[in-house]
C-alpha cells in the first residue's frame, strides 16, 4: 500500500499540471491525487481546469467524486474518439447487442424445430438453411434501424 504524503506538503495533479500553488481549500485535490497526474491531464485536456472547477463547484459535496469519475470517463473516451466519444462505445455496444439478439433467435428457432423433431432444412448444396428474420419467433425487441446521432 502506498503512503500518502500529507496534504500540507504535496501539490495535488491539478495544481502541478498547471503549475500553481496548491491551497488547502483547493477544490481539486481530493478528486485529483498528486499520484495520479494522467487522471487530471486528460480531463484537462478535454475540458479545461477552468470549466471542470466550475462544474465541482456547481455540484453538491456528496456527488463530487462520482463527477470526476464521469469527467474522467468521458475525457478518455473522447481522447480515443474525438468525434463521438462515449456515444461511439455506446452505439457499438448497442450493434453488438442486435447482432446478438438476432443470433439467439436464430438458435431458439433452431431448437424448436430440433427439439418439434422436424428434420433440418437443407440448402441445393447440403447445408443446413439458417432461418431468415421474418421466419424466427418473436425474441424481444429487436430494433429495425441502427442507433443514429442527433
Amino acid at each position: 500500500m502506498r503512503n500518502h504524503e500529507p496534504r500540507a506538503s504535496s501539490s495535488c495533479a491539478a495544481c502541478k499540471l498547471l503549475k500553481r500553488r496548491c491551497s488547502p481549500s483547493c477544490i481539486f485535490a481530493p478528486y485529483f491525487r498528486s499520484d495520479e497526474p494522467k487522471k487530471f491531464a486528460k480531463v484537462h485536456k478535454v475540458f479545461g481546469a477552468s470549466n471542470v472547477s466550475k462544474i465541482l463547484n456547481e455540484v453538491p459535496e456528496e456527488q463530487r467524486d462520482e463527477t470526476v469519475n464521469s469527467l474522467a470517463y468521458e475525457a478518455e473516451a473522447r481522447l480515443r474518439d474525438p468525434v463521438y466519444g462515449c456515444i461511439g462505445a455506446i452505439a457499438l455496444l448497442q450493434r453488438r447487442m442486435v447482432e446478438l439478439q438476432v443470433d439467439l433467435a436464430i438458435a431458439r428457432a433452431r431448437l424448436a424445430r430440433y427439439s418439434a423433431g422436424s428434420p433440418p432444412i437443407l440448402n441445393d448444396h447440403g447445408s443446413i438453411m439458417i432461418p431468415t428474420l421474418a421466419e424466427l419467433p418473436a425474441c424481444g425487441h429487436v430494433p429495425s434501424q441502427e442507433f443514429r446521432f442527433v
